[in-house]
Parts: C-alpha cells; sequence; structure tokens
C-alpha cells in the first residue's frame, strides 16, 4: 500500500517536470568486485556533460537531467580501486540502471584517505560532515588496536579529557549530546572495558558518517554531533574468514553469499588485562567483555524488484568481577535488532523503513566497599519511514517521521546517601521535511525543519527545529558554507563532573520538572583546494544550550531534585590541511576555541574546555606492502578543581556520645573552586609501521605501533586523598596481527 500511494503521488510529479522534455536518468550501485560490498560516497562522472554525482552511504548513485537519445562515456572512481570507464545510452523519460563493480588497485597508491574530499558535487550542502574511510582507521596508531571513537580525537572541535577513555566532546558538548548509530539504530552506551573502547568492531564497518555541527532534519533527539555508522552487507561472492588478535582481543568475521543476499557474522573477546594497566595507572582490573552481531540482506526481484531487506543484531557484555570483597563490581550490556526495508523505484524516489529496539543495562555492586549501589535500565523501540525523491533539476526533497517510545528506570545513591529512585515511561513522535535546492552547479541550500508533535518530556511536545544549511562555490577552488539551526533534546544521563574518572553514565528521561535541552548552532567556512591534491579548510561555529542538565550537587534528601537546569555556550574555530604528494599523505588540523557553564549563577569552565588543539598526521607508502604512520597531538591544559588541603572532620558515630574517640575523626579533602586551575600542556608522538602480505589464498596483514614515542608524562589528575599526581599513557608499544581467507 505505501509503495502504490508513493508511486501515484510522485508520478504526478514526474509528469509536471518531465513533460515535452527529452531528458533521462542514471541509476545504479557501484560495488567492490572482490565481495560485492558498497562503495559509499564513489564518484560517477559524465564526460561529455563534465558533470556527475557521488553515491551515497549505500553505494547508490543517481545523474539526472541528461539530454536522451545520446551515448555517454561514464568514469567510475575510488580511491583504491581502479577507475572504470563505461558507455551507456540514455533513453529519452526513463532512469537507465547501470550497477557498476570495480576492481580492486594492485598497488595502493594512499593507504589512508578521507573518502568524499573531492567529491564532484562541489554545491554539497556538507558544512561540518566528515568522511571516514576504515583504512584510514586502520592506519592511524593504535593505543592497542583499531578504534572508531577513539579515532574521532584527531578531527578538529573533538575533545576528550584523557588516554584512558574513548568519550568525546564536540565544539563544547557534553558527552551524552553525542548520538551514535550503527545501521540507524541509537547505541545508548558505545563503549568497553569501562569507557576505554568502543564497542564497534572496525572489521565490521562499511562506512562511516560524522556530523560535528549542522546536521540536518532527518537527525534528532540529540544537540551536538551524530556519528553514523553502517556495517558491510557481507561478502556476496564466496564464503571468507578473517581471524584477528591485539594485546587485548582475539576476534573474527565470518562472511558469505546465501541465495538472493549475503551474510556478515562478527564477534570479539577480551584475552588479556595485562595491557590495561597502562591505563589505569598499574591497577590490575579483573575487566572481560565481549561483543558479536550478525547481519542478512536480501533481495529478490520476483518479490519486490528494487527492494532490499535487511536483519541486524548487535550485542554487548562488559563484566569487571573483583574477587576483592572490599572492591566494587561493574556489570553493563547493549542489546540492538533492526530490520530494514529499502526500496528503489521505477521513480527518482528512494525509500527507508526501519524497525528496531536498543536496550542498556547497567549495574554497581558495591559489595563492601564505599562506593554506592547503582542501577540503570533502558529500552527504546523506534519506528522510523525516510523517504528521498529527487526532481530532474537535480532537487531533493527529503520527508519522514519516526516513533520512539523509551522507558528507563534509575536507582542510585549519592555521596550524601539521598536516594534516586527513578522510573520514566514516554513516546515522542516527530515529522521533518526538508529540500535541497541543487539545481544550480555553483549553489546548494538544504532548508528544513523537524517538528515534535508529542515529546517525552512534557515541556517539549509541539516544537519546531528548523535548520539551514548551504554552500556558494565562488570560484572551481574555493567555496563558502554556512549552517544554523535549532536542536532539541530529552534524554541525559547523570554525571558528576568532580568525578575525575566516569565510569558509568546512567541515562534517564529528563523529568518533568526540567525543561528539555535545547541548542542553537551556527557554522560557517571555506574549502579552498588550492591544488587538486592540497586542501585547506576553514570552519567558525557558535553553539548556545539553554536548561543544560547538571548534576544536582547539593541534593541531601530523597526529595529534592537530582537535576538543575544550567546553560552553556561554545565557540571556536578549526583550521585543517589535507595535502597528497606522491606516496606522502599530510593532515594537520589546528583548533580555537571556548566553552563554558553556569549553573546556579556559577559560570566555570567545564573538564573538556581546551584553548588550543593540534593535530598532525603523516602517511607513507614505503612499498612493497609496507606503510609507515606518524601523529603528533598537542593541546593545552584541561580544567581541574584544585586541592586546598586537608582536616581532621568529625563524623559522630553516635550522637549521644559524650567523650568522642579518635576514630570518630576522619581526613577531609578542601578543594576550591570548581575547574578554576588547569592542568600542564599535554602531547604525544605516536608511530606505526604495517606490511601486508598475499598469498592470494590467505592474506596477512601486520602492524606494530610505538605510543607517547618520547615518554612524556602528561598528567591524567590529583589523587583526592593524598595529592599524589597520575599520570596518563607511558611509552606503550603494541602490535596486532589480522589473518583473512
Amino acid at each position: 500500500m505505501i509503495q502504490i500511494i508513493l508511486y501515484l503521488l510522485f508520478s504526478l510529479f514526474i509528469f509536471t517536470n518531465s513533460f515535452g522534455q527529452e531528458i533521462g536518468r542514471l541509476r545504479g550501485f557501484v560495488t567492490n568486485s572482490a565481495n560485492g560490498e558498497a562503495l559509499p560516497f564513489s564518484n560517477v562522472y559524465l564526460e561529455e556533460l563534465g558533470s556527475g554525482s557521488s553515491a551515497n552511504e549505500r553505494g547508490l548513485y543517481l545523474i539526472n537531467h541528461i539530454p536522451a537519445g545520446k551515448t555517454y562515456t561514464v568514469k567510475i572512481s575510488y580511491v583504491g580501486f581502479l577507475t572504470k570507464t563505461v558507455e551507456v545510452v540514455i533513453s529519452p523519460n526513463k532512469i537507465t540502471e547501470l550497477n557498476v563493480e570495480l576492481v580492486p588497485a594492485g598497488v595502493e597508491i594512499q593507504t589512508i584517505e578521507k573518502i568524499g574530499e573531492k567529491t564532484i558535487d562541489r554545491n554539497e550542502t556538507d558544512i561540518g560532515l566528515e568522511r571516514i574511510s576504515v583504512k584510514s582507521l586502520q592506519s592511524l596508531p593504535k593505543s592497542v588496536e583499531t578504534d572508531v571513537l577513539r579515532s574521532l580525537q584527531y578531527v578538529a572541535g573533538v575533545r576528550t579529557t584523557g588516554d584512558v577513555t574513548a568519550q568525546y566532546y564536540v565544539r563544547g558538548g557534553t558527552s551524552d549530546q553525542n548520538l551514535v548509530l550503527l545501521n540507524g539504530i541509537t547505541i545508548y552506551n558505545p563503549f568497553h572495558a569501562l569507557g576505554l573502547f568502543s564497542v564497534v568492531d572496525p572489521e565490521m564497518i562499511n562506512s562511516v558518517e560524522f556530523y560535528k555541527g549542522g546536521h540536518s532534519a532527518e537527525f534528532g533527539n540529540r544537540i551536538s554531533s551524530v556519528l553514523s555508522v553502517i556495517s558491510k552487507d557481507g561478502n556476496k561472492n564466496k564464503l571468507s574468514a578473517t581471524a584477528s588478535a591485539s594485546f587485548l582481543t582475539g576476534k573474527f568475521l565470518f562472511e558469505g553469499p546465501i541465495p538472493n543476499g549475503s551474510f556478515m557474522l562478527t564477534g570479539r573477546k577480551s584475552l588479556s588485562n595485562d595491557v590495561l594497566k597502562n591505563f589505569m595507572n598499574e591497577q590490575n582490573l579483573p575487566i572481560d567483555f565481549y561483543d558479536y552481531s550478525f547481519k542478512v540482506n536480501y533481495s529478490d526481484p520476483n518479490i519486490i524488484k528494487n527492494g532490499r531487506f535487511y536483519l541486524f543484531g548487535f550485542f554487548t557484555n562488559d563484566n569487571l568481577d573483583d574477587k576483592d570483597p572490599l572492591a566494587e563490581d561493574y556489570k553493563w550490556k547493549n542489546d540492538l535488532i533492526g530490520f530494514e526495508w529499502i526500496q528503489i523505484y521505477d521513480v527518482p524516489l528512494y525509500s527507508r523503513l526501519g524497525i528496531s529496539t536498543s536496550s542498556f543495562t547497567g549495574k554497581v555492586i558495591p559489595n563492601k566497599s564505599e562506593y554506592k549501589p547503582k542501577t540503570n535500565e533502558i529500552d527504546d523501540m523506534t519506528l522510523k519511514f525516510d523517504f528521498n525523491y529527487v526532481w530532474s533539476s537535480k532537487d531533493e526533497l527529503s520527508f519522514g517521521f519516526e516513533f520512539k517510545s523509551i522507558n528507563t528506570k534509575l536507582f542510585q545513591t549519592n555521596a550524601q546517601g539521598a536516594l534516586s529512585d527513578i522510573e520514566e515511561f514516554a513516546a515522542n513522535f516527530s515529522i521533518y521535511g526538508k529540500y535541497k535546492l541543487l539545481r544550480f552547479e555553483n549553489f546548494g541550500v538544504d532548508i528544513g525543519s523537524r517538528i515534535n508533535l508529542t515529546g517525552l518530556n512534557q515541556n517539549s511536545g509541539l516544537y519546531f527545529e528548523p535548520r539551514l544549511s548551504l554552500t556558494y562555490r565562488v570560484f572551481p577552488f574555493l567555496s563558502l558554507k554556512g549552517s544554523a539551526g535549532l536542536y532539541q533534546q530529552e534524554v541525559a544521563t547523570i554525571s558528576d563532573e568532580n568525578d575525575i574518572i566516569t565510569l558509568f553514565e546512567p541515562w534517564t528521561i529528563l523529568p518533568d520538572y526540567l525543561e528539555p535541552t535545547r541548542a542553537f548552532h551556527i557554522s560557517y567556512g571555506a574549502d579552498w583546494y588550492v591544488t587538486e591534491d592540497f586542501l585547506f579548510k576553514y570552519e567558525g561555529y557558535y553553539k548556545e544550550t539553554k536548561n543544560l542538565a547538571a548534576v544536582n550537587e547539593n541534593k541531601i534528601y530523597d526529595y529534592d531534585p537530582d537535576l538543575l537546569n544550567g546553560d552553556g555556550w561554545s565557540y571556536g574555530s578549526e583550521f585543517t590541511i589535507n595535502h597528497v604528494w606522491d606516496r606522502l599523505r599530510t593532515n594537520l588540523s589546528y583548533t580555537l576555541s571556548w566553552t563554558y557553564k553556569e549553573v546556579e549563577d556559577w559560570i566555570y569552565y567545564p573538564n573538556y574546555d581546551s584553548r588550543h588543539t593540534v593535530n598532525i598526521g603523516c602517511n607513507y607508502n614505503l612499498g612493497a606492502g609496507w606503510s609507515a604512520n606518524i601523529l603528533w597531538t598537542y593541546n593545552t591544559g584541561l580544567p581541574f578543581t584544585p586541592i586546598l588541603g586537608y582536616y581532621n572532620k568529625y563524623y559522630p558515630n553516635n550522637f549521644f556520645e559524650v567523650n568522642p574517640g579518635q576514630h570518630s575523626y576522619q581526613s577531609y579533602t578542601v578543594v576550591g573552586d570548581i575547574n578554576s586551575k588547569r592542568l600542564t600542556d599535554y602531547h604525544r608522538l605516536d608511530f606505526t609501521l604495517a606490511k601486508k602480505i598475499d598469498f592470494d589464498i590467505i592474506k596477512i596483514e601486520l602492524d606494530a605501533s610505538i605510543i607517547n614515542v618520547y615518554d612524556r608524562k602528561n598528567v591524567f589528575y590529583y589523587e583526592r586523598d593524598t595529592g599524589e599526581i597520575v599520570y596518563m599513557l607511558p611509552l606503550l608499544p603494541t602490535a596486532s596481527i589480522k589473518v583473512s581467507l
């Protein structure tokens, strides 16, 4: 029924736009000939017209408004693959299908690239968007092994609070303001090993899109950034297997064809904790974790022409079971299940129907330690439908709706002994629409809005989130870009900024006594192609956040509110240079930024505010399968709350005690104003050497990394009880091996 309605509706648009015009369209998928996987963001170019298009994240491309009845030379290219040239005849008033398989290049000229940099769609409204290839992830120096969330820390505008965490902060936003999507499904706690690593194994990744600001109307529920990861579909040509091991984990990937489709199965398990001592100040934490996933895709033209179906599951589990009865235990897990139906119609219409569930459960079990018990559960069920229509003028119309029901449970006790026992259930129904004006070669606009018809919070319903993004190409080598928008968020984590190491951040729906968190973003910038292989990018931004959820540090009684409304704002400038010269690839970025928070009339810097950040990376292809990578990172010191001194505080065990004894006195730390001091500057040099060996049947990849080559003693924090300095990662050699059949 949905197909019939949409087909009739947009057939009217086609008739209106095509009547009397001898034009045609070219559409198809670009895939890898070796395994049938999509090649996202590949370029398709018509030589005779001097124009073309880029494929989307699933390898689908569409070129509109082509004069019909002629033969065209089509060039299809993707970095690391041989360019293919095909001749095709465009028929009038219809879509010509052209699916293309690209052959991997025998010799890799570039072993690290950020795909989509030199897209032929120079009017694309993509400010704040980073497209990252799996190869670029794999070539980065590894603290232990390749990690998608840790790699984001080297993107301009992204901050972290240290070597021991994969949590990241984007343009002044808190960590819970970052939306992480795996095949369109929200992951609420995307971390393993108490936040040290990501739960998303890079072996399963096919494409990564990271919006660090200005994300358009199809994305909701977060106000800071969006990380969208699409997994592989599985080898469509043959059964294959990959196994790899590092100092931390062992993992496998098994994939292959099925009738009218393919499958993929992945798994990862922690093997040893010895390497983690370098992250945890030589503490031996009995961390045990695993994750596994599956994906099945099916497409049968005899059932539904151009319809594709996907079933996906992803499951993680972390368990820190300390044998010491005086130490606390931690347990948490994620369970994701999703179904997708992607339909390509005979008209230039593309739709996606997604149904998914995402749940997270976390517990802190204090045993006989001084820690307080904590339990958190969140269950998310989402139904989402999107469609995209492309006119012959190249303009695009996108529309969709999302229904999301969330149930959260939180039980915890704070340091003052006040109890929080919260259970919230609510549903949100939102719609969005946007129009991309792309008919002009040098000018593009993406304008739309998200409308929350009902909200998770009683104060968040019927709220409009207008958004605008535009690009103007002044010269063939220079483009000016900008964006602005409103964003709303109705869930948040309850975390204490005074905690030096945040091991567990419970989620909750914002209570009705608070206003939902809302933010206004504005960003602006320019892309300047100095030469074909030299790109200079600048982006500036300003972000203002209202009703920022903050922990009520003065909660004493159970009935006191757990959260307070605060405000925040941030602004800054980001400069990036990407240069390719023969076999050498260089990336340089510099960020100048300011971030502030205000809670109960007190303005302070959050613990991730850093004024200056520099990243310099160089990758060199040595030939014969060898490559080397160097990465140097620098940032000015992060804020911290200073220790002013100590005194013996009286804790009465018995209020009727007449002559209190010495046992009633304990040492108490006196601290200064929150984040009023800064740590020393941070800098670190990492190095990686990698080798690929191809034995036809078996392929082997070896790499060795040295983290913190010159053993810089970067300060992590000061112990509250003793004032002792705790340092970040010392000089750390690591290695990994990967075998593929």
